[in-house]
C-alpha cells in the first residue's frame, strides 16, 4: 500500500511554523505514515511553481494565497488552511484564538497596576487586528484606552531598518508612562525594545512589553529578556494532520474552523516590574538593575539621585514592596542563577560577575535566599534538560 503524498507549505523561518511541524510530525509517527514534501521557506512566499502539475493526496498549509487556493480546487486536493493572514477562505481552518491572546497580554499588564496602553501591530495581517482587539476590549473593560500603532510586515525599499525604527521610537515618545505594551508577536516586540534603548526609555520601568510566540531564541537575544504569551502551534500541527486524514478519507469535518487558546505567559524581565509613576524611583530601579552586578551598594544609589535614604526605602517599599538593598540582592540572585544553569564557571568566577567580593559570602547569601547551595541549584538545574 503507497504511503499518502502530502505537501507542507509551512515556513522554517519562525519559530511557530516549526512547532506546527513539530505536532505535524507527532501525528504522523503515531499514525499511519505519509510520504511528506517540506521544503525551507519564509511566511507568505509564493507556492512552488512544479505544484501546478504535483500530483498529491493532501496539503497543510499557512501560506494560502488567492493563486495557491485556486490551483487547489482546481485540481480538488484536500487542503487544511493555517493561514492566518487574510480572511476566511473556502478551506478548512487550524490556529489560533487571536482575540484571547490580546486578552492574555491586557492582564498580564492589567495585573502589574498599569493604566497606560498600547498596542504595536503589523499593517494587512489578519492576526494582528485580531490580538489588537482582543487587547483593547480587554482593556476598555478594565476603564482604560489604548495606544496604536502599526506598520508593514516588511520594510520597503525606500525605507531603511533605522528610518522605521525612529518612527517607531516617535510613537514611544508620545504616550503616556509608565505604559504597558502589547507587541502583536516577539519580532515586533524587539522592535520596541530597540527603539526603547535607542531613545533611552527604561524598560520594563517607563514601558513594560509583552510580545506574543514565546520564541525563546529571540525573547532571550532581547535585551531586557522579552516576556511573551505561550501559544499553542503544536496542537494545530497536530489536529490539522487529522482533519486532513479525516478530508482525504472522505469525511467532512464537524467543524470547519478550530482555534485553540493559548496556552500562558512566559513572564521575563521586560514585564518583571510593577507599574511605578515616581520618576525618581523608576530611574532608581534601572539603575539598580543595570548596576547591581558591579558591585554597586544603597551608598550609591542615594549619591547617585539625591534622595535621602529614608525616603528611598519608603517609595521602595511603595512601589516594590521590597527594599533597595533587596532589590540589589535580587537582580545579583537572578544572575547567578543563569550563570549556574547555562555556564561551567567556577563559584569564584561567577562572583565577580554578580558583584561579590568573595564567593563564600555570595553562597551564603544564596543558600539563605534559596535554600540551596550555589552547587544544588546547579545539579538541579542541569537535571531537567
Amino acid at each position: 500500500m503507497s504511503r499518502k503524498r502530502i505537501l507542507l507549505i509551512v515556513e522554517t523561518s519562525l519559530s511557530y511554523g516549526r512547532d506546527v511541524l513539530k505536532g505535524i510530525n507527532s501525528y504522523v509517527v503515531t499514525h499511519e505514515p505519509w510520504s511528506l514534501f517540506l521544503e525551507q521557506r519564509e511566511l507568505m512566499v509564493e507556492h512552488p511553481a512544479w505544484l501546478e502539475s504535483w500530483d498529491g493526496d493532501g496539503v497543510i498549509s499557512r501560506s494560502t494565497t488567492p493563486a495557491l487556493a485556486k490551483i487547489i480546487n482546481r485540481k480538488k486536493i484536500p487542503l487544511v488552511d493555517l493561514t492566518d493572514v487574510y480572511g476566511k477562505t473556502c478551506f478548512p481552518f487550524v490556529g489560533i484564538d487571536h482575540e484571547q491572546t490580546g486578552e492574555f497580554a491586557a492582564k498580564h499588564l492589567l495585573e502589574r497596576g498599569f493604566r497606560n496602553f498600547a498596542f504595536c501591530g503589523f499593517t494587512d495581517h489578519l492576526w494582528s487586528l485580531k490580538r489588537f482587539k482582543g487587547f483593547e476590549r480587554t482593556v476598555n473593560e478594565a476603564g482604560y484606552k489604548t495606544d496604536f500603532y502599526e506598520s508593514p510586515w516588511k520594510i520597503s525599499d525606500a525605507e531603511s531598518w533605522d528610518q522605521q525604527q525612529e518612527k517607531v521610537g516617535q510613537w514611544l515618545n508620545q504616550i503616556s508612562r509608565p505604559s504597558g505594551i502589547m507587541a502583536c508577536n516577539d519580532m515586533r516586540g524587539q522592535h520596541i525594545l530597540d527603539a526603547c534603548r535607542r531613545q533611552g526609555i527604561s524598560v520594563p520601568e517607563e514601558i513594560a512589553v509583552i510580545g506574543v510566540d514565546n520564541d525563546e531564541l529571540l525573547c532571550n537575544f532581547c535585551d531586557p529578556p522579552l516576556s511573551s504569551v505561550i501559544l499553542n502551534p503544536e496542537r494545530v500541527g497536530y489536529e490539522a494532520s487529522r482533519l486532513l486524514e479525516k478530508l482525504m478519507s472522505g469525511i467532512r469535518p464537524e467543524s470547519e474552523e478550530l482555534n485553540f487558546s493559548p496556552v500562558g505567559i512566559q513572564t521575563r524581565l521586560s514585564t518583571d516590574v510593577l507599574a511605578i509613576e515616581d520618576p525618581v524611583i523608576a530611574s532608581a530601579v534601572q539603575f539598580i538593575r543595570q548596576n547591581a552586578c558591579e558591585g554597586i551598594t544603597v551608598d550609591d544609589v542615594l549619591k547617585k539621585f539625591s534622595v535621602s535614604r529614608s525616603i528611598l526605602e519608603r517609595r521602595f517599599r511603595q512601589f516594590l514592596k521590597r527594599s533597595p538593598q533587596a532589590e540589589i540582592r535580587n537582580v545579583q540572585l537572578r544572575r547567578i542563577k543563569q550563570l549556574l544553569s547555562e555556564t561551567d564557571l567556577s563559584l569564584e568566577q561567577i562572583s565577580i560577575l554578580a558583584g561579590y567580593e568573595h564567593s563564600e559570602y555570595m553562597s551564603v547569601v544564596f543558600k539563605r535566599e534559596l535554600k540551596l547551595t550555589p552547587g544544588q541549584f546547579r545539579k538541579q538545574s542541569r537535571s531537567q534538560f
